[in-house]
């Protein structure tokens, strides 16, 4: 900025009484825009261009006083009156009198350059710009009726400038939407409500910053340059054709701002016809000034202002080319809360009324008797077609369900979400998968007759030939009284049923006109029918979507009907519905606990487990990252059919002999070290460790335990008491005489971190407590401690740790317990148990979570020795601990892991995740430090620059990265260490996902405002 430019625009403030301390040019489409620093705080200067009305100054400023004196609250500016008391001040600058306005300066990014752009932002935005134009729903002012080129209602004068567009494709694609505009536009502008409007919400005028809490907020909507009288429709239109910009799913995009913006002014049916068109509209008029700003100023090429949105626009023009309108109006209607297919009402009044027989197979599905074959995403059908990946197999099963309920057909239902949908037109990976079936499924013979339920013409036929397709189909036709039509699709049908056919022939009702096939021609499935109505073909011919996306399920089912408004399939035949995520939840508040917690600020409704994957309720896959309890893999088909086979045989307690119990003890106690040897089996983690105390109190004679800081050992009372983790925490009493707790051992933030000393002994930290013991006239029970510290904080133990205070302990007639309920099993990787690497063997090892890969087990393993005073006298029973199906489990997971080199796989992705992990963490500063072993791992989450802890951005953290479908948690005394355990299945796949989904949330708008401070 020239000296002289910094002096006109001190000039410029005088008559607002102000000082500038700093002045900083900024963008402005019409005006000279400065950010002006002064004693009162800092101002947006505009300094209209010269000749500009007053009128029209005038119109603007009052146009924002108004909605600010209905809407106190909106984020607009505030204009800062001049000492004459007007809202601007004229001034003379270069010998011209231009006008002036100061407003008040809103803090922000611009919504363009933000992230994350969460649907709940843009429904936000939605509602303020409802706000606003409600209150200006009866504004007037002389200058509103200005003409503006931006105005939608001017859009033909703007199409004589297509010919500036160079690219033939490009401008052709321009003329197309302007066409559209004149031919179904501005018929209907005349009959639809005006307004004064802000009419420019583009991704530049609005600001949007971060709550406390990271969520993300509109600070400020800015420039009412362009405010004019026009339909009332234009303001979303505008408003959503930027929020499109650049999303995978730009009508979505759109929908989450038109239901804000109708929460608050309801969109009239009429607009919303009109909405997707004037959409296109706005697009094609950003494109076509941004080609004539080019043609004028081809020596400008660098001033991006004017055509800034330019590439992004086109992109967006790309993506809509692949949406019909009529579809985009649907979404737009059940954005609005209204039915979203208009034409499915006639269809279903239609069938509903329609009298006589409606065949589709020979069988009659009215009277035969028929079975539902589940297909949901938690039933056991789609886990047995994990399992065989064969469709012989699997055609097998469903054949063998059909036979054994005496039925004829078996029925897939619809509106089902299936996770059985798993090639690439489903869903590629990071999008959206399509889970919702949109039609009912005819189990039957290959070969069985397909009948049309209606007289019909064959509108189109397609051999759709892609793995797990429809393979051939066949659209029919039927005409309604009115002269409409609907439409039924049949899927999975044979080759030869295509040769039979073409488009316009006619199919009396009841005629057979196809057959079904076989597994080799349908696309890979088991032979069956897959029938679906249509009410609206979207332009399509020989294909429809028959599956939809969870967030589009309204629209889909509304233009596709249930079918069995045509089979008239008993209802009884179908099972009881499951409850709805929200009915869950409401029961789970009025029956459970409510200290019996839920994970993530919108909590997940899980029903599917499969190796490192969770899957919701409409099927869509969570990379799980922290539950280690699956240590071999969610519902590993081996643990599993160990379950189920011992199940069917036999399940009792430990009083008569079973070889599972005996061949589980030896197997397991083979993987320790000598001599621990004798094995007490019980039902987790939780009742191991209070066995292990029970064990080390009568072979020592001690009362008093010793625990390391923020440890947690499980809920019993018995254990509470020795979990610093819990007792110190929010409801926690104090800690009991009986438990002495000494630092745990954090490199980063513990006391070695604090001043680090190669001198000293660890055996000086355990030596306050010892001695505290025996002054105290008591004896020392135990030492019980993780080999490596999950609650704390994923902390491994630095070397020679455990060696020290094990010593101490013995030496103090103690005896030391290694919790490994959390760590082993291979899970560090270098080592099966993760106390030998620290080149010790403890007295008594605690198991739990892993042992059984989630059915409740868990062991004690000890020397003859204690094992032997335990025997006091008193049995040791457990109803469940050690029965048959148990151990089965147990042994299962012993298999697994010996079989698949899960230790040294752990060991090899663990090496590539901190590897990866690190090289972010140069980047972020937030990534305070890095810690772990195998598929035991920490990130550290602190204040940039300092090593405090910043729990606030780990919460952040994990609840974006479970938007982004990666399942995280947090651990450590202040909730701050993001903990990575997942099933030891986790592959370099789901590393891969796991880092570039966190490079993502690393990349937003929070987490950076972090690392900038």
């Amino acid at each position: 900025m020239t000296d002289n430019t910094r002096e006109s625009v001190l000039t410029t403030l005088k008559p607002f009484g102000l000082m500038a301390t700093a002045v900083t040019p900024l963008n402005g489409y019409h005006d000279e825009c400065y950010r002006v620093d002064t004693n009162d705080g800092p101002f947006v200067l505009k300094i209209a261009p010269g000749g500009t009305a007053q009128d029209l100054i005038d119109f603007e400023t009052s146009v924002v006083e108004h909605a600010l004196s209905i809407h106190p609250h909106l984020p607009l500016p505030r204009h800062r009156r001049a000492s004459s008391g007007t809202a601007f001040a004229t001034v003379t600058l270069d010998g011209h009198p231009r006008h002036a306005r100061l407003l008040s300066f809103l803090p922000g990014n611009h919504f363009a350059d933000f992230k994350p752009k969460t649907g709940t932002l843009r429904e936000e935005l939605g509602r303020i710009l409802g706000q606003l134009d409600r209150a200006l729903l009866d504004y007037r002012h002389a200058a509103m009726e200005r003409v503006f080129e931006w105005d939608l209602a001017r859009a033909p004068n703007a199409a004589r400038l297509v010919g500036d567009i160079r690219e033939n494709e490009r401008r052709d694609r321009i003329q197309a939407i302007f066409d559209r505009h004149s031919d179904i536009v501005e018929p209907a502008m005349a009959g639809l409500r005006k307004s004064v409007i802000h009419a420019d919400a583009n991704d530049y005028n609005i600001l949007v910053d971060c709550g406390s809490d990271g969520t993300p907020m509109v600070t400020g909507l800015l420039d009412f340059g362009d405010t004019v009288l026009t339909q009332t429709v234009n303001e979303v239109a505008i408003a959503c054709a930027y929020v499109m910009l650049d999303e995978a799913d730009p009508v979505g995009a759109a929908c989450d701002l038109i239901r804000g913006y109708n929460s608050v002014l309801r969109i009239e049916e009429e607009e919303l016809e009109l909405l997707f068109t004037l959409i296109l509209t706005r697009l094609a008029l950003s494109s076509t000034f941004s080609a004539l700003w080019s043609q004028q100023h081809p020596d400008h090429s660098q001033d991006a202002y004017h055509t800034v949105s330019e590439d992004a626009v086109w992109r967006l023009l790309d993506q809509l080319k692949r949406v019909h309108p009529d579809f985009a109006h649907y979404a737009f209607r059940d954005a609005c809360g209204l039915t979203p297919c208009t034409r499915s009402a006639a269809v279903v009044d239609y069938l509903t009324s329609a009298n006589g027989e409606r065949p589709v197979l020979t069988y009659d599905l009215v009277t035969d008797p028929v079975c539902v074959i589940d297909l949901s995403v938690a039933s056991t059908n789609a886990a047995a077609q994990d399992d065989t990946g064969d469709a012989d197999v699997w055609s097998k099963l469903i054949a063998d369900q059909i036979n054994d309920a005496g039925a004829v057909v078996g029925i897939g239902r619809y509106n089902e979400a299936r996770v059985c949908y798993t090639a690439a037109q489903f869903g590629l990976p990071g999008s959206e998968p399509r889970t919702i079936h949109l039609g009912i499924d005819l189990f039957a013979p290959a070969g069985s007759p397909v009948l049309a339920p209606f007289d019909a013409t064959v509108h189109s036929l397609r051999d759709n030939d892609l793995d797990l397709d429809y393979g051939p189909t066949v659209i029919l036709e039927h005409r309604l009284a009115d002269d409409e039509s609907f439409y039924t699709l049949y899927g999975h049908l044979s080759r030869s049923s295509l040769d039979r056919l073409q488009p316009g022939q006619t199919v009396p009702r009841g005629e057979p006109f196809a057959e079904l096939g076989e597994s080799t021609e349908n696309g890979g499935w088991p032979p069956h029918l897959h029938i679906q109505l249509v009410t609206n073909m979207l332009g399509m011919e020989g294909n429809f979507p028959g599956v939809a996306e969870a967030s589009r399920r309204a629209v889909w089912t509304s233009i596709c009907p249930d079918p069995n408004l045509i089979l008239q399939i008993p209802r009884a035949a179908f099972p009881a519905a499951r409850l709805e995520s929200a009915d869950v939840l409401g029961l789970r508040r009025k029956h459970i606990g409510t200290n019996v917690g839920l994970s993530y600020r919108s909590p997940l409704h899980i029903v599917r487990g499969r190796g490192a994957h969770l899957y919701d309720v409409d099927g869509r896959r969570y990379l799980d990252c922290v539950n280690n309890v699956a240590h071999v893999g969610h519902s590993h088909p081996q643990v599993v059919r160990a379950i189920a086979d011992q199940a069917a045989v036999l399940n009792t307690n430990t009083r008569y002999l079973h070889e599972g119990l005996v061949r589980y003890a030896e197997r397991l106690t083979a993987t320790l070290p000598e001599p621990l040897s004798v094995c007490f089996l019980v039902n987790s983690g939780s009742e191991a460790n209070d066995l292990a105390l029970r064990m080390a109190r009568a072979h020592t004679g001690g009362t008093d335990f010793v625990v390391l800081g923020a440890a947690y050992h499980g809920h019993l009372t018995s254990l509470i008491e020795i979990s610093p983790y819990k007792s110190r925490g929010p409801g926690g009493a104090a800690v009991p005489p009986h438990v002495h707790e000494i630092p745990a051992p954090d490199s980063f933030r513990g006391l070695h971190a604090a001043s680090p000393d190669p001198a000293r002994s660890y055996a000086d930290e355990i030596q306050p407590a010892l001695v505290a013991i025996q002054d105290g006239g008591r004896r020392v029970a135990a030492l019980i401690a993780e080999s490596a510290l999950s609650c704390a904080g994923q902390i491994m133990l630095p070397e020679g740790y455990l060696f020290s205070i094990y010593e101490q302990t013995r030496s103090a007639g103690g005896v030391c317990i290694a919790d490994e309920v959390q760590v082993g099993f291979g899970r560090v990787g270098t080592h099966f148990w993760a106390f030998e690497t620290q080149d010790v063997v403890p007295d008594i090892v605690t198991m739990g979570k892993p042992v059984g890969n989630g059915h409740p087990l868990g062991a004690v393993v000890t020397t003859a020795d204690i094992a032997a005073s335990f025997a006091n006298g008193m049995e040791y029973f457990n109803t469940y601990g050690g029965n048959p199906v148990s151990c089965a489990a147990g042994l299962a997971v012993l298999d697994v892991i010996r079989d698949d080199g899960l230790q040294a796989h752990a060991l090899r992705t663990g090496r590539t995740l901190v590897e990866r992990l690190s090289s972010l963490a140069v980047e972020h500063p937030v990534l305070g430090d890095l810690r772990g072993s195998g598929l035991f791992v920490g990130v550290e989450i602190v204040a940039p620059g300092t090593r405090q802890p910043a729990p606030r951005v780990a919460s952040y953290i994990i609840n974006r990265m479970r938007d982004l479908g990666v399942l995280l948690s947090t651990d450590g005394p202040d909730h701050n260490v993001l903990k990575i355990k997942p099933p030891m299945v986790f592959n370099e796949d789901d590393v891969t996902m796991l880092t570039d989904r966190f490079a993502e949330v690393l990349g937003e708008h929070f987490i950076m405002g972090q690392d900038a401070r």
